[in-house]
């Protein structure tokens, strides 16, 4: 394996110079035919009208119809009549038309060239782990537009509308289907503070003070007047979510810094949109009145509200829908897509906010869809999107790198070093006075790690460009000294900050994102905690998220999950639903991983079940369960999940599938081990400290000097016995002390309940300092049975003083 930061060998390095070749010479056809025809697609800075005539060789409009022209209708001649004049031409063997499959040819061009310089970064390890990806597009674009332009012809610029209608809405579906909902709500009060005073503070401050440097004299920026740096402050103040997915998701940061980043970064989509038309109208008006700040301050609801609101709709419908798809799988990911891009155009018909449409119809559709849906279903809109994603955001990096060098630039130090360093001081500011702000109402504080880090990601990227491509250079003459200060904070941010915020997160030991999935007890204990919160809210009389994160659950669970899922699924108990997810979720894993033919038969079948699933007749569907039953259920699940669990925690993608009997031998051999650990402690306890035996003289005067020595005390009835249970010695619990009362002076058999205890040992009460430790006798015993048992009251050697503390210590 080769090892980080090492030079790569000279395979890969040629194979990633074939790449460039086969991509370089795709593009000769596109630089042979640039200068001859426009492409709608990829439009250049005027704006072309393309012929109705799709006949003509000049022909680049294939949506267009055909003229009305009258054509008289001739039958076909006859070439072999003798009275043919005309010469015979040869039938044509080979021709060539690239006019007519120029516009899906240069596309498709485009698309390939992103995906081989993709798939060429990551060939070269050295490279991407040093380099954002994001960079080195920008730089492919580069080269590609000097290529272009070298050759004498005019690099493509990407249109505004290309940008808004087909490139971004991938990138943002993909991030609001997927989005971490938990983690979302939890901070969204963060989230919000961040993007809409963040970004008002922003604008704000950077447009103030370059209104402030256009009036210095000397500048050359006299003519700008304040509510032009109000609009270019809302362009280039909002925090990018394309640029912050393409380098928050290489750094690996921690699940709070990410979402809160780029949550802001969604969310701040309807406060630059609102910005933008306010600030663009308001520049065409001889005078701004207190009505148009109002109805300006108005329209921030309308547009964020308005956007969340169509999104809620779509997805309701989509899910909907979904519920009547269990015929026809094979449309099902089509929906997702046609519902949620609907719910995005819907928007910007209206001049609302899309991106909030498409975040919006991609949270509410999601639980839905996936109960509805089969797997191969949800496996296609995952990867298809997470593939669209990422050769949208591919594109929109290299035509950053074109467009630079096509477009048209007025360069002027002033207003481009103070715009620079006014939005790293605004980030830092406002990044500073909010966390102090939102730190009072915080459990989980933000630290100034996490302060420097949320400031330090504020990029800027491909929306600030086509805002600012799509001002009129009629009313606002200074748009190439925008457009040339907006590409510099872009390669400022996106190179400088996006190639140091890696080693700046390792040097500052901030905390990365934990790989490992939680396990299905952490799933269960965090509901229970939730349910747990929302109890001690409704006690303290306190409403916060839990409570009504607990009545929309409510709501959801009685009249939405009844509507909008199909069959007995939306029926089933929370917990039946809970443990079937992640029973499939494991399941998949496991046929992923290629252990199919590996799984014991211990492991439950519901998932095995529910990868190619069954339908029943409708005779023997199963009704619903009685309240009883679903006690014994739940009762069933509690006491088998984690068992469960334990059996397939091994069961990656990466790891081979382990032997599920392993870790049951292993409790045996430690059961067994600690089984002879106690044998011998209850040997010790056994065991009878031996005496020295007397000569009868010496033991006749011991009875004589203290006959009380060797009778039977008073309070011996009351001392505690040893109780052991000899059927399960390996159960440290089986050995426990109790008080018995002893069955009498005399020496009777032992009764069946004592054989059934197990073994019985009396402790003797320490005998007096004048006399030895030896042989007490019984009341009725006579002096022959008593030298009998004396002698044999000595079973072996007394045990060393240093193998601890007696086991029931003197006193008792």
């Amino acid at each position: 394996m080769q090892a980080k930061g090492s030079p790569a060998p000279p395979s890969l390095r040629a194979l990633h110079f074939l790449f460039m070749v086969a991509a370089l010479l795709g593009l000769l056809p596109l630089l042979h035919s640039h200068g001859q025809q426009p492409n709608p697609m990829l439009a250049s800075e005027s704006p072309h009208h393309y012929p109705a005539d799709i006949s003509g060789s000049e022909s680049g409009d294939v949506t267009s119809a055909p003229r009305d022209v009258p054509q008289e209708i001739r039958p076909l001649a006859n070439h072999s009549s003798p009275g043919h004049t005309k010469d015979r031409k040869a039938f044509p063997v080979l021709g060539i038309d690239y006019t007519h499959v120029r516009i899906p040819f240069e596309i498709a061009l485009w698309i390939l060239l992103a995906c081989l310089m993709k798939l060429g970064f990551h060939v070269i390890p050295s490279v991407s782990s040093i380099v954002p990806e994001s960079c080195l597009l920008i730089v492919v674009g580069l080269l590609v537009g000097g290529l272009i332009k070298g050759v004498g012809e005019s690099p493509p610029i990407l249109k505004s509308d290309i940008f808004f209608l087909f490139l971004l809405p991938p990138i943002i579906l993909d991030a609001g289907y997927f989005l971490p909902l938990r983690q979302f709500t939890e901070n969204l009060g963060t989230i919000l503070i961040f993007a809409v005073v963040g970004t008002l503070w922003n604008a704000f401050f950077l447009g103030g003070l370059m209104y402030a440097v256009c009036q210095l004299s000397g500048t050359g920026l006299e003519h700008i007047g304040l509510l032009a740096n109000l609009l270019f402050g809302s362009i280039i103040s909002a925090v990018d979510p394309v640029a912050v997915l393409a380098v928050f998701e290489e750094i690996h940061i921690n699940e709070l810094l990410h979402i809160l980043v780029f949550g802001e970064s969604l969310l701040n989509d309807a406060v630059t949109v609102v910005l933008y038309h306010l600030f663009e109208e308001y520049a065409n008006f001889d005078q701004v009145t207190l009505t148009d700040i109002i109805l300006g301050f108005l329209s921030f609801f309308v547009v964020s509200l308005g956007g969340v609101f169509i999104g809620v709709i779509y997805g309701v419908i989509a899910a909907f829908t979904s519920r009547f798809t269990s015929h026809i799988r094979v449309i099902e990911p089509l929906f997702v897509f046609l519902y949620s891009y609907m719910a995005y155009l819907s928007a910007e018909l209206f001049h609302l906010s899309g991106i909030m449409a498409l975040i919006a119809s991609g949270v509410i559709m999601r639980p839905y869809v996936e109960a509805n849906i089969s797997h191969k279903s949800h496996t296609t809109i995952k990867y298809f999107l997470k593939m669209w994603s990422s050769v949208s955001e591919t594109l929109i990096f290299i035509f950053l790198g074109v467009s630079t060098v096509a477009g048209h630039h007025y360069w002027n130090w002033t207003f481009v070093i103070c715009t620079l360093i006014f939005c790293l001081v605004a980030r830092v500011l406002g990044v500073l006075g909010l966390t102090w702000f939102i730190n009072k109402f915080r459990i989980v504080k933000l630290t100034p790690k996490d302060q420097f880090i949320i400031a330090y990601g504020g990029l800027r990227g491909a929306i600030a460009f086509s805002l600012g491509y799509l001002l009129d250079q009629k009313h606002f003459g200074m748009r190439d000294m925008f457009l040339t200060a907006i590409i510099t904070v872009i390669f400022f941010t996106v190179f400088v900050q996006g190639m140091t915020i890696r080693p700046l997160v390792d040097l500052l030991a901030v905390k990365k994102k934990q790989e490992t999935k939680r396990s299905i007890n952490e799933e269960i204990h965090t509901q229970f905690l939730d349910h747990l919160l929302t109890g001690i809210e409704d006690i303290c009389g306190h409403y916060g998220h839990h409570h009504w994160k607990d009545k929309l659950n409510r709501f959801n669970k009685k009249y939405m999950k009844k509507c909008l899922i199909a069959g007995e699924r939306s029926k089933e108990p929370q917990l039946i639903a809970f443990y079937h997810k992640m029973e499939m979720k494991q399941a998949i894993e496991l046929v992923e991983s290629g252990g199919l033919g590996k799984i014991p038969s211990a492991i439950s079948t519901v998932s095995m079940q529910n990868i190619n699933p069954k339908v029943l007749p409708v005779e023997r569907m199963l009704p619903a369960l009685s309240k009883d039953k679903e006690e014994e259920i739940r009762k069933i699940l509690r006491n088998n999940l984690q068992k469960t669990r334990q059996r397939l925690r091994s069961y990656n993608r990466h790891t081979l599938v382990a032997d599920p009997y392993e870790e049951a031998w292993n409790q045996m051999l430690l059961r067994r081990q600690k089984a002879r650990q106690l044998e011998q402690k209850m040997n010790n306890y056994l065991t009878v400290p031996a005496h020295k035996l007397d000569s009868p003289t010496m033991s006749r005067a011991r009875i004589g000097s203290d006959p009380m020595a060797y009778e039977p005390k008073p309070d011996s009835e009351n001392l505690p016995i040893i109780t052991i249970d000899p059927a399960s010695p390996q159960s440290p619990e089986s050995v426990d002390l109790v008080n018995e009362a002893l069955k009498g002076e005399s020496r009777l058999p032992p009764s069946p309940e004592e054989d059934e205890e197990g073994l019985v040992m009396r402790v003797k009460e320490p005998s007096s300092p004048g006399t030895d430790d030896v042989f007490t006798p019984g009341a009725g015993d006579s002096p022959g049975n008593q030298r009998i048992m004396r002698c044999l009251s000595d079973p072996g050697p007394r045990p060393d003083p240093e193998e601890g503390e007696p086991f029931i210590p003197k006193g008792q």
